[in-house]
């Protein structure tokens, strides 16, 4: 009788142990198989053999596929903060279809890497946004969410699962350094994620995302602070002397006439509202007084050497 209750005691155990160990996320991950079957008939869809009964456009006699074709590919990688006080928070937050959001991968602090949906499907993380034309970036981006609430620093852990998951994307999709970018570069105003901690000269050192050339910032000079070296007076002669010092002592000179809103423009940001890309821009690349749509000197200055990089 003692037999059989141990028996009966150690068959419980390991029932429990079993449960507990199973994917929670068992039951939507047969929803996610569901829809992908669904989607995978859609994409078996081509021109049908021609019906004249049934057909409403003017089809050729017979169906021909053609030969010459791949999967659509993503062109951009945008990194999140999720907001949110967990990566258990966030996966839950995903598998909710109330919630209407989701992402391809989320990255916990610890470095565990949840790769959500496959990489040609079309997340729907990016929302309302515009980066140069592109203004769906769901439709051409992979999205990326760090488990961060929003004021946090990353961890070490988490931004190496960053780095290996980016190695991965380039390397497979071939994606251009300069577009790996953050929520806020796409939605100013709107997104302020990833948050200033993030570390994007780091990322760009590693071929994701481009940076500023910090010594070459420090030889710019404002075209104000020339005119103070230089007498302006007299003729035509002059002027053209002076040109001609620009382009041969003073070669990294930001010209009087920069503009500023262009030049964001140019990199990406959306200036229909110019406070809110200024915002955005510091965000990313100052990383300190980026509530302040205000331009200094030394913002100004990395901004023009970024300007060149992205044109």
């Amino acid at each position: 009788m003692k037999k059989g209750l141990k028996q009966l005691f150690f068959i419980i155990i390991a029932s429990a142990l079993v449960s507990c160990s199973s994917n929670p996320y068992k039951k939507t991950n047969k929803i996610y198989k569901k829809q992908v079957k669904e989607y995978a008939k859609q994409l078996r869809e081509f021109t049908p053999e021609k019906d004249k009964e049934t057909d409403t456009l003017n089809y050729g006699k017979y169906a021909v596929g053609t030969t010459n074709f791949n999967l659509r590919k993503p062109n951009y990688v945008i990194i999140h903060h999720t907001a949110q006080d967990s990566v258990g928070q966030t996966l839950k937050t995903f598998t909710l279809p109330r919630a209407q959001v989701s992402s391809h991968y989320v990255i916990s602090k610890n470095g565990e890497i949840y790769h959500m949906l496959n990489d040609y499907y079309r997340a729907w993380h990016g929302g309302v946004g515009m980066w140069g034309t592109t203004t769906d970036l769901n439709s051409t981006s992979i999205g990326i969410e760090l488990d961060n609430n929003g004021s946090e620093s990353f961890s070490d852990a988490q931004i190496q699962s960053l780095l290996d998951v980016l190695k991965e994307l380039k390397t497979k999709y071939n994606i251009p350094d300069k577009n790996f970018i953050g929520h806020s570069d796409i939605a100013p105003g709107r997104k302020v994620d990833p948050n200033a901690n993030f570390p994007w000269k780091k990322l760009a050192e590693e071929g994701y995302g481009l940076w500023f050339d910090e010594e070459e910032i420090e030889k710019i000079q404002l075209q104000e602070n020339l005119q103070n070296h230089v007498d302006y007076e007299l003729s035509d002669i002059l002027d053209f002397r002076l040109a001609f010092l620009d382009k041969i002592l003073f070669p990294e000179v930001i010209p009087a006439g920069f503009d500023h809103k262009l030049a964001l423009k140019a990199i990406g940001y959306d200036v229909s509202n110019l406070n809110n890309a200024v915002k955005s821009f510091k965000l990313h690349f100052v990383q300190e007084d980026y509530e302040n749509p205000v331009l200094r000197k030394g913002d100004l200055k990395i901004l023009y050497n970024l300007y060149q990089k992205y044109l």
